[in-house]
């Protein structure tokens, strides 16, 4: 038989356990090695990332985030610009429902007060003008109060209260043009004063602050040139609707007028018939639509 013994006490075999022992430590050096070189590899990329996630300021997401990123300068111009874009609606509103051709010029008054003053029957006719208040019934009133004057006379005044009553139409619009102009300046006045508090932190940190810094003060200051821009571009579009609106209806209506007085032209009335239309139209003259 074969001893144990004798095996492991060969001079062979106990170099061999001793050459096992020698390793080990070598096998656990270069471990250790391996593992604090990948740390080393770690370290930058764990570096860069910690400050971003730390560092990081959270960006507006909301709307009021957004109205409230400027601070309480930057709100009370995002609230004058919201004043002025209720007024803009309240004004497109209102001309939209003045600026219809039944407003300004009922069906069929201009044939009614033609036939009539043909027939010179003026009474008639100032009666149907005063039944029926517009623009058209108002220009006619002050034409029918000059008959006994001539032609030249209704001429005139229909021609003045034709200037007078699109004055009056054109009032309104314009105020759609004032808002179209204004509130850029306003949303304007809103960025300019961000950019000089974005700037004024940079120089209380003495150029500390960085790019990103700066970049996020102009960003909320040109929230107002934004408000600005959208209040504007709709009411300059409106103003120019309703102005050649304005514009078409005037002219159709002194067409009208003209056509209503046209028998006038051509023969005059007797004085019978005159007589009674001699007192001039009322002070407070009837508008039409509520204008």
């Amino acid at each position: 038989m074969i001893d144990a013994d004798n095996i492991t006490g060969t001079p062979h075999i106990r170099r061999l356990a001793a050459a096992g022992r020698a390793t080990r430590p070598s096998v656990s050096l270069l471990w250790l090695a391996y593992a604090a070189f990948a740390g080393l590899m770690c370290q930058p990329a764990c570096g860069q990332t910690t400050p971003a996630t730390t560092e990081a300021a959270p960006s507006p997401e909301g709307i009021f985030d957004v109205v409230f990123s400027g601070g309480w300068v930057g709100f009370l111009i995002v609230a004058l610009l919201f004043a002025l874009s209720m007024l803009a609606a309240y004004l497109v509103f209102e001309q939209i429902m003045t600026l219809r051709r039944s407003e300004i010029m009922p069906d069929k008054i201009s044939d009614q007060v033609r036939a009539l003053l043909a027939e010179g029957r003026v009474v008639e006719a100032d009666k149907i003008c005063r039944a029926k208040p517009s623009f058209l019934t108002f220009v006619l009133l002050n034409g029918l109060a000059e008959v006994d004057g001539g032609w030249h006379a209704v001429e005139k005044a229909m021609e003045d209260a034709t200037a007078e009553q699109s004055a009056r139409l054109f009032r309104k619009v314009e105020y759609l043009s004032v808002i179209g102009n204004i509130a850029p300046m306003v949303g304007l006045l809103g960025t300019v004063t961000g950019m000089i508090f974005a700037f004024q932190q940079v120089a209380s940190t003495q150029g500390a602050a960085g790019a990103g810094d700066l970049a996020e003060g102009i960003y909320q200051a040109l929230v107002t040139t934004v408000g600005g821009l959208i209040v504007a571009i709709p009411s300059l579009g409106a103003f120019a609707i309703f102005r050649n609106r304005v514009d078409q209806l005037v002219a159709e209506a002194a067409y009208l007028a003209q056509h209503a007085f046209a028998p006038l032209k051509r023969r005059r009335p007797t004085v019978a018939a005159v007589a009674p239309a001699q007192s001039a139209p009322p002070s407070a003259p009837p508008r039409p639509g509520g204008i």
